[in-house]
């Protein structure tokens, strides 16, 4: 009996069919597909812009998930991953290695601040995590402190799904199904200054807020003891809650608190690494030091699965000699084809000037947004480069905020769905107060701004006639 490879173009019916029948989707009411009318199929991208399988168009506000920072439909990129999968599709790096692995680990350790100039490599955000996480554990049992086990983060931050990730996020919903997770995960206060109050600060200027914030760290590891504390997790710009940037020496002073207890600093960059900020790394949007980076998403651009964590000196020492080794791995980490396209992808970057591009256009982005105030269920815009929060309030005034049920009929059952029924993906959230995230492709500039603000100012008034 033979068997056709020859694969068959399915209209949009089977394709929901099928899907209902057998695809499971990530952090999604499956309820969707077996009781609803389907989900969105998307079928082509091409710069800034996607097609779904009934040929409608939409802006893509959100970079597929923050990934596609070089934009849709780069022939280039998917050219440079057939070229290495024809000389060499897949090897590990377990005792082995490949030229392609070998040159993007030079290449990004020359492009991170410092003495960051180690890469371990895995497949995505979460495994990066879960790298720093176990790397943090490991290097204070051979510096002679194996009772450092223990990791801070903020309030409502996200840092991935393995049971180690997980505990580092801070988010009790995501977690308490899977209970008991991995101990030692403490949070402390993120630096969302539009809820400062709410948080205990009683008042100041936001760099007081930013001191304060950080102070918050120095009082956790003095409650838990320095001796067991070995590492903070924190995201440049917290996702999250919808887009906190950082206070203006905020950053300074929990390089201070580290150095003070001998704690590592972990630059949480998933989604910030590779332009979202207008730099290769957030660290230095910030003018930080960290002692290790994790990155993913945009370093491919999203046209092949890579992720790892970036290594200082001072961690990578005691590995570098003697019978010493890091007993963590993944099968596919430092992959031959996505390593390739990772350099491809840096190539466009600088040839095209997309990190100069962010820098330039990000205010007036800010200002195109901020346009939205004028509205009333508009309370805050926040974040920085192209990466930027919109929170929904009740009421402007007090900031009064939708209870659970309102937010489940704000955003689940209108604001998602009519956002994207006018022709804009992006992502209506309520891990924390409800708020709605843009994070663009790296190409656009003002005119797409217009568009984006157009196509919300729409929405968000009739969201709140319907309130």
């Amino acid at each position: 009996m033979s068997i056709s490879t020859e694969r068959t173009t399915r209209t949009d019916a089977e394709l929901q069919e099928m899907a209902r029948d057998h695809l499971w989707m990530h952090f999604s009411r499956q309820s969707v597909m077996t009781e609803g009318p389907g989900v969105p199929i998307i079928v082509k991208g091409d710069g800034h812009r996607i097609w779904d399988s009934n040929g409608k168009e939409y802006i893509d506000g959100l970079s597929g998930l923050f990934v596609v920072n070089a934009g849709h439909g780069r022939r280039r990129l998917a050219e440079a991953g057939a070229r290495q999968a024809e000389q060499l599709a897949f090897f590990p790096i377990w005792s082995y290695a490949h030229p392609a692995a070998i040159e993007l680990a030079d290449r990004i350790a020359h492009l991170a601040p410092g003495d960051l100039n180690h890469v371990f490599f895995s497949t995505g955000g979460g495994e990066a995590v879960e790298t720093a996480f176990k790397l943090a554990k490991q290097y204070w049992k051979l510096a002679g402190q194996p009772t450092k086990h223990k990791v801070i983060s903020r309030y409502i931050a996200y840092h991935g799904t393995p049971q180690g990730a997980l505990a580092i996020t801070g988010l009790p919903g995501m977690k308490s199904m899977f209970e008991p997770v991995t101990p030692g995960g403490f949070r402390v206060p993120n630096t969302n200054y539009y809820r400062a109050g709410e948080m205990g600060f009683t008042g100041g200027t936001e760099e007081e807020f930013g001191v304060w914030a950080a102070d918050r760290i120095e009082e956790m590891i003095n409650f838990e003891g320095p001796e067991t504390v070995a590492a903070i997790f924190l995201e440049p710009v917290q996702n999250s809650g919808g887009c906190f940037p950082p206070p203006a020496g905020y950053f300074q002073r929990v390089r201070e608190i580290c150095d003070r207890y001998d704690v590592l600093l972990v630059s949480d960059e998933v989604i910030c690494a590779f332009g979202r900020l207008g730099h290769y790394f957030g660290a230095d949007a910030y003018g930080y030091q960290p002692d290790m980076i994790t990155f993913a998403k945009a370093v491919t651009s999203g046209y092949s699965p890579l992720g790892g964590t970036i290594v200082s000196d001072r961690i990578y020492e005691p590995f570098s000699h003697g019978h010493v080794s890091f007993p963590h791995g993944y099968t596919f980490g430092g992959h031959p084809v996505s390593s390739a396209v990772a350099m491809e992808n840096l190539d466009i970057f600088e040839e095209e000037g997309l990190l100069a591009n962010v820098r330039e256009n990000s205010p007036v982005f800010r200002s195109t947004l901020e346009k939205l105030t004028d509205l009333p269920i508009v309370g805050d815009v926040r974040g920085d480069g192209y990466f930027f929060g919109i929170e929904l309030v009740k009421d402007k005034a007090t900031k009064a905020t939708f209870d659970d049920d309102e937010s489940e009929r704000l955003l689940r059952g209108f604001l998602s769905k009519a956002l994207f029924d006018a022709g804009l993906y992006c992502r209506a959230d309520d891990r924390g107060d409800p708020v709605i995230q843009l994070a663009p492709p790296l190409t656009i500039g003002p005119a797409e701004f217009d568009e984006i603000e157009q196509i919300l100012r729409g929405v968000l008034t009739e969201a709140w006639s319907r309130l």
